[in-house]
């Protein structure tokens, strides 16, 4: 397979696309509290809520003040948040219990827990065949649940152990397969695997993010690269630098811009010139271990989380824990364009 070397340049480019907007800077700090870490930022744009995953439970933010308007309980091991507005239902994963939790969008209730397997962690909804879909790490799976039912409909065997995935919109669900180094594509009515393709040179793909005009998705590698796919051809196409310790990734369709956050206290922004070549835009410095990013298409505001973190004595291998109280989300927006 030939892949395309990029250069990355900070100087402006003709583009087939729209010029990237202004730098971006922390425009807001929201000091949430709370206890334990955190995992998937979820932006609900249509009710302006972001969901945070928080061990034990979600929190349910307001985007607008930053406010923490209620959780959902009641959660072992919290990862992941679909949002499912035509139902009214929202779903989370329970990884420790190996089940998701169906609740009220409304209430913050809980309706239903749905059995799922080892390492529930990520989850997402496909509007096209309404269900559901976890991606359960140790298992090597994907359960699907109905979206509208809360029902139980099958398990996936996927051959290897998936981390994050994105509806296509069209049928297809997509997944990165972090220790076989891979994509799936799933048929959501199906339920089967139909074609898997090699990400390399990237390793251990984790977060994805994708752009369904030019058929591209974005898997952030562990590696220290952003791979590119063209997922009607199922190749990679070219890969990207950014910092390391990735954990999450964002494509934002009217921008055309492109981002990564990294456990090393960066943030990468990039600018798609057109569907295989992209620039390096900005790298915005962050809280180290702020991996997690929640994107709102709409208003084109970025979201990562931070807090405070436990020393740890030299030589230890234990994992630092997050002190408590110290947990904050930082909102991020682009600066506008001078004229």
């Amino acid at each position: 397979m030939r892949i395309k070397t990029l250069i990355f340049v900070l100087a402006t480019t003709s583009s087939l696309f729209a010029q990237s907007t202004g730098h971006y800077h922390v425009t807001q700090s929201y000091p949430l509290g709370g206890n334990g870490g955190w995992d998937y930022i979820i932006s609900d744009p249509i009710n302006h809520r972001l969901y945070i995953a928080r061990e034990t439970h979600l929190m349910v933010v307001d985007e607008e003040s930053g406010k923490l308007v209620g959780e959902v309980t009641g959660i072992n091991g919290a990862h992941g948040t679909a949002i499912v507005n035509k139902s009214g239902h929202g779903f989370a994963t329970a990884g420790e219990d190996k089940a998701v939790v169906m609740f009220d969008l409304k209430t913050l209730k809980t309706v239903a827990k749905i059995p799922a397997a080892d390492d529930a962690d990520a989850i997402l909804f496909d509007d096209a065949s309404n269900r559901v879909f976890t991606l359960n790490g140790d298992a090597n799976s994907s359960t699907v649940i109905d979206a509208t039912t809360g029902k139980l409909v099958t398990n996936i065997l996927l051959k290897g152990k998936p981390e994050y995935g994105v509806s296509a919109g069209d049928g297809k669900i997509y997944a990165n397969l972090v220790n076989t180094s891979e994509i799936v594509e799933i048929d959501a009515q199906k339920a089967s695997v139909t074609r898997r393709w090699s990400t390399a040179p990237c390793k251990q793909p984790v977060a994805m993010a994708i752009d369904k005009i030019n058929h591209r998705l974005f898997s952030g590698c562990r590696s220290g690269v952003i791979a590119v796919s063209d997922y009607a051809a199922g190749k990679i196409v070219t890969t990207m630098p950014i910092g390391m310790g990735v954990d999450g990734t964002a494509y934002d369709p009217k921008t055309h811009d492109l981002f990564a956050s990294n456990a090393d206290g960066t943030l990468t922004i990039m600018h798609q010139d057109n569907a295989d070549e992209y620039h390096l835009v900005q790298t915005l410095a962050t809280p180290v271990g702020s991996r997690n990013l929640g994107l709102n298409p709409v208003n084109h505001r970025l979201y990562i989380a931070s807090a405070k973190f436990e020393t740890l004595p030299a030589g230890s291998k234990r994992k630092k824990t997050v002190l408590p109280g110290t947990f904050t989300l930082l909102r991020i927006e682009a600066a506008p364009k001078a004229h």
